[in-house]
């Protein structure tokens, strides 16, 4: 007679006391339970999967503001380490948290007065002078090899183009009309104005949200929890700081390129230069493609130079910048560097791509000063 027996499952608890269970007859009971009461399970399990969908869908509501929380949270990140800098001398952390967040309005209201007119009469410039533009284009040899080529699809498209271009009405039904147009700028504004305030709160009381945040962790964990947490904001603060350094850097480099290439809307390239390179790895090569696109239909041979000088500057910043900007941040392989920044900017877009990097150095580090350890006393 062969009597079947309950198998013991032996485990350390989270104190290192071993613990045991019998994991069949535990098993049993909550299937019998279940069968004995299905209406109730089923309820229960209905409810569970509703509040879970209400979760999502207010979570999905939500998004606005957590992107905005975000933003806020890395601008924080990234001035704290100017912060600290200027607070090491004879100035208080409030009156430095002043200073800095007075030379940062400053800065960028200055940058803004002085790009955004020049860039709105170059996109006006633009959309007034797109005919002779294709009209140039179609002139060139590079038109005529794409007519031979491909047909007259080249030529329909061209018209297509340069009749959407020139009819105002397009470019008000792309916002979804003059009303849409003014709500989303209205929307942007406020937006950037809370995104500010909420920076300048959570830059003011980042040590007492590290110190919270800390105090959550067991008292026996709390020594490795601080050090993760310091080294984690300090990585993420240099690391943003170094991407706008960097970003700022390739914008004054298309700017005087451009000048010199003699090729039009400079500011406007500039502006588009600091917002694509922003993100980390892709941007500077996807900024070169669009780049010289945009080249193309003024001169094939400035096109030609554009992306023979500006990939030649991909590399000194590469190898030379980024490393010097760069080097108090923490390291993440080139392959988790393109998944990251592609993971986040389908999720977020640019704010998603632009912390993909930081996030995902801080699970790397999570896993090297946790992960790695526990796996390692394991035997």
């Amino acid at each position: 007679m062969v009597v079947i027996r309950p198998v013991r499952v032996t485990d350390m608890s989270t104190d290192g006391v071993p613990t045991t269970e019998t994991a069949a007859p535990t098993a049993g009971r909550a299937v019998g339970a279940i069968l004995r009461r299905p209406f109730q399970a089923g309820f229960f399990l209905t409810l569970g999967g509703l509040v879970a969908l209400a979760l999502g869908a207010a979570l999905t509501s939500l998004s606005t503001v957590l992107v905005y929380v975000a933003l806020a949270l890395f601008i924080a990140l990234g001035l704290d380490p100017l912060v600290r800098r200027i607070s090491r001398g004879k100035l208080s952390r409030a009156w430095s948290i002043v200073l800095v967040c007075f030379g940062f309005v400053v800065a960028l209201a200055g940058v803004l007065l002085l790009i955004i007119p020049t860039v709105v009469n170059q996109v006006a410039q633009f959309v007034r002078s797109s005919p002779t533009l294709i009209a140039d284009f179609q002139e060139s040899d590079l038109y005529r090899w794409l007519e031979e080529t491909f047909g007259d699809r080249v030529g329909s498209m061209l018209a297509d183009a340069q009749s959407f271009l020139t009819d105002p009405t397009n470019l008000a039904a792309i916002g979804g009309g003059v009303l849409q147009i003014g709500s989303t700028l209205a929307t942007a504004l406020s937006g950037i104005v809370i995104v500010l305030v909420l920076g300048l709160y959570f830059l003011a009381s980042l040590p007492a949200m590290k110190s919270s945040l800390i105090r959550l962790a067991p008292a026996r964990n709390r020594k490795i929890v601080r050090e993760l947490t310091e080294e984690i904001t300090a990585s993420v603060g240099s690391y943003l700081a170094g991407m706008v350094v960097l970003a700022l850097f390739n914008a004054v480099f298309t700017f005087i390129l451009h000048l010199i290439l003699g090729l039009p809307f400079p500011q406007l390239m500039a502006v588009i230069a600091f917002c694509i390179t922003l993100i980390p790895l892709v941007g500077p090569v996807l900024f070169w493609g669009i780049g010289t696109l945009f080249a193309i239909f003024t001169s094939p041979t400035d096109a030609l130079i554009f992306a023979l000088v500006y990939l030649v500057y991909m590399q000194l910043e590469a190898y030379l910048l980024t490393p010097r900007v760069m080097n108090r941040t923490i390291s993440v392989p080139g392959s988790l560097v393109v998944i990251g920044a592609l993971v986040g900017g389908t999720l977020l877009g640019l704010l998603g791509a632009l912390v993909a990097i930081p996030v995902t150095a801080a699970i790397l580090l999570v896993i090297k000063r946790i992960v790695i350890p526990r796996q390692d006393a394991k035997t």
